[in-house]
């Protein structure tokens, strides 16, 4: 089975399924560079801005997609943003809604493969160009997940909060038999004010790779709560 993780740089949502020997998975990402693969995920060069490239990959993986998950550009849809938005109206009139579109087309992949999906955003204007959220969550509701040993993050220590202890509110719009995880929170490290935001300012991809990173605690949650049921 494939697990399908789009607008993914770090491969942090595919982790959790990686471990499983009849898992192949995909993180498809413009920022890779050609094809390559480590720990178990096939890191993919692609353009998902380019309705092509969405038709690429489902003829790719139909017939053996399992789940996709998609993380598509907030820059221009999240409200945290909205003091630039008169700026970028003026310059492109239907920029949100093209952003929005990108969001959208996540969803459309999933049904054209006849799959479970979600789809990730912060607290954004994709809730009105859209639907509202399905669900929201913030990382420190799903550290739980993690054991001891799994504690502190193994990329990012200094920036990360050990379990995923940190507050971020986030949207996911979800279907097609998407089952979301059961929480089991620990106790925030200062809600509202999390490491990563005073550490992590700029833009560099860098920090906006860090600052976009998928919790562990949530993803592995994600695929307790759905990997027993592609299998069965």
């Amino acid at each position: 089975m494939d697990v399908i993780s789009l607008y993914d740089y770090t491969g942090e949502m595919l982790r959790p399924w990686a471990r499983f020997s009849k898992v192949n998975c995909y993180a498809y990402d413009i920022q890779h560079v050609g094809q390559s693969k480590r720990h178990g995920i096939n890191y993919v060069h692609a353009d998902l801005h380019d309705e092509n490239t969405l038709e690429d990959i489902v003829c790719r993986h139909y017939g053996s997609a399992a789940i996709i998950f998609g993380f598509p550009v907030c820059t221009d849809l999240a409200v945290s943003g909205a003091r630039h938005f008169a700026n970028k109206a003026a310059a492109d009139p239907l920029f949100q809604e093209r952003a929005a579109q990108h969001a959208i087309n996540v969803s459309l992949v999933a049904k054209a493969l006849n799959v479970p999906y979600m789809v990730e955003n912060p607290v954004s204007r994709l809730a009105t160009l859209w639907r509202k959220p399905d669900h929201t969550f913030d990382p420190f509701e799903y550290g739980g997940y993690l054991s001891d040993s799994e504690a502190e993050h193994p990329r990012w220590p200094k920036y990360i909060a050990p379990r995923d202890a940190y507050s971020k509110r986030t949207c996911l719009w979800t279907g097609n038999g998407f089952i979301m995880p059961d929480e089991r929170p620990v106790e925030c490290e200062a809600y509202g004010r999390s490491r990563q935001w005073g550490k992590l300012g700029g833009k560099s991809a860098k920090t906006k790779n860090i600052r976009s990173a998928t919790p562990r605690g949530f993803a592995k949650a994600v695929a307790c709560a759905n990997l027993p049921l592609l299998w069965t």
